[in-house]
């Protein structure tokens, strides 16, 4: 573990371990990222505990993740490190005679991580897998709130990680602007949009290179389903027999098939603190009591009849945070639109999920992300006027949309934008590591994920090798119009050649 009174020693070490060479060999990033491998087999009910204490986490929830997720981002790299350390060759113009080119990933340097307290295992290791995969040195400096989970991190990682080029500096506040006063070759950092403003202000003194993980209010558009679809035939090749999959069939099927992944993506997400959580719904006026009932029906069955007894609920992670969500149900207005839930435990910092419809788009609620187990439905005369909705607010991380229109879908994908978009499901995006995981906009910048990870730490290196026995002599001066003639036919050549 690094250590805040000798942060500058510690890290001239570490920067003097980077030149040397040591975190470059394919060696040494295997032999850490099976390291991190063992740490969650052997630290497995560590971490349960941990997670636990700092957020009421079931240790199902815990496993399905972080634990897992985590797990599956090592074997990916150890599977596809090969692969992502070899370069590629680049196609060259013809008027390169002679030459060759290749593109060879190489580390950044010495690299800092912030992760956030609401997945501190997840958001803390997924991009220090990447950093270490890339080769880099690696400072991860883990978030205050959730102590036992930092903790762990802190007291576990240098023994089973290379303590000369990884460390963990634990701390709040003053840690953190302690840490952003050196130079860095690159910052990463998962949090607020406030925090990241704060963190690309002090990376630019040093022209630092900045991933910023962020949030924002993910809208989730909720269509009606109507009982047009037609039922879908699937063939088992095996005995001939056609199975009728029902849930094609009946619109109630698909309706509480949405409404749960909804719910389970607000309120089974650390009950709601996820950056890409569901923050509100928007659905047409007159399926909003229908959805609303399927609501309550499916909280009973997730929750039970009083959701405060179950285990299944993490807790809110602190007083301030319990009391900011306390205050975004105090406008009367607010208050006046809940439909369900809406009790509060101070003394044991949870909240019951609660159902608004339609506050004032102007009250904190609609206009601050929630982070927390409310969830606004918002009511429109028609399903498409959500694209104007979503696009008159800033750029979400995530905008999920359950519909079977493809006329639709097509639209939301052509008229908005956001950091990814997720069509008859929710949240799942981010386990996949074939896709890039990153905001665009206010909620964030930069991506990672499997070798998305591996790039974001990297720099693509450009290296061109070029034959001394021939050149074209009218590249040179003194120039005269048949040099231009010629150069102006060299270039046409190549790029006719495009086509």
């Amino acid at each position: 573990m690094g250590s805040f009174g000798n942060m500058e020693r510690d890290l001239e070490n570490m920067r003097e371990c980077f030149r040397q060479g040591r975190t470059k060999e394919a060696t040494w990033r295997k032999s850490q990222l099976k390291g991190l491998l063992t740490l969650m087999k052997e630290k497995e009910q560590d971490i349960f505990k941990a997670l636990q204490e700092d957020l009421g986490k079931h240790y199902i929830e815990a496993f399905r993740d972080e634990i897992g997720t985590v797990t599956k981002s090592l074997n990916t790299a150890l599977e596809s490190l090969k692969g992502w350390m070899s370069g590629r060759k680049a196609k060259l113009p013809k008027i390169a005679l002679l030459s060759t080119a290749e593109i060879v990933p190489e580390p950044l340097g010495l690299v800092l991580i912030f992760s956030s307290w609401n997945f501190p295992f997840g958001l803390s290791l997924e991009p220090l897998i990447g950093a270490i995969a890339a080769g880099n040195a690696v400072v991860l400096k883990p978030s205050e709130l959730s102590p036992a989970c930092a903790s762990v991190l802190a007291n576990n990682l240098p023994r089973y990680l290379d303590r000369k080029a990884v460390k963990v500096f634990q701390g709040g506040q003053a840690v953190g602007e302690e840490l952003l006063q050196h130079k860095w070759d690159k910052i990463f950092f998962t949090g607020s949009a406030r925090v990241g403003r704060l963190i690309m202000s002090a990376a630019a003194k040093h022209l630092t290179p900045v991933t910023l993980e962020l949030g924002g209010k993910c809208p989730v558009v909720v269509d009606s389903l109507p009982s047009s679809w037609e039922a879908k035939a699937n063939f088992n090749l095996n005995n001939d027999v056609m199975v009728i999959c029902l849930f094609d069939f009946f619109p109630t099927a698909n309706q509480k098939v949405a409404v749960k992944r909804v719910l389970v993506g607000k309120f089974g997400a650390c009950a709601g603190q996820a950056c890409i959580a569901v923050d509100y719904v928007l659905a047409e006026k007159n399926f909003a009591p229908t959805l609303v009932e399927l609501m309550k029906v499916t909280i009973k069955e997730m929750f039970g009849e009083n959701p405060k007894e179950t285990s299944s609920i993490s807790r809110i992670i602190n007083k301030g945070h319990f009391l900011r969500l306390k205050n975004l149900l105090k406008d009367p207005k607010v208050e006046a639109s809940i439909v369900h839930g809406g009790s509060l435990d101070e003394d044991n910092l949870f909240i019951e999920p609660t159902i608004l419809v339609d506050p004032p788009l102007e009250a904190a609620i609609m206009t601050e992300e929630i982070f927390g187990p409310l969830l606004p439905i918002i009511t429109l005369e028609k399903i498409e006027d959500s694209v104007q909705f979503i696009n008159s607010r800033s750029k979400a991380l995530a905008i999920y949309c359950f519909t079977k229109n493809k006329s639709f879908e097509r639209r939301m994908v052509s008229d908005t934008s956001s950091g990814s978009i997720l069509f008859n499901d929710v949240i799942i995006q981010y386990i996949a590591d074939t896709l890039p995981f990153g905001g665009v906009g206010e909620s964030g910048t930069g991506r990672y994920h499997g070798k998305f990870s591996f790039d974001t730490f990297s720099h693509e290196r450009a290296i061109g090798r070029r034959s001394l026995l021939t050149d074209f002599w009218f590249r040179f001066p003194p120039w005269n119009i048949h040099k231009l003639l010629l150069l102006e036919s060299a270039y046409n050549l190549d790029y006719l050649d495009c086509f």
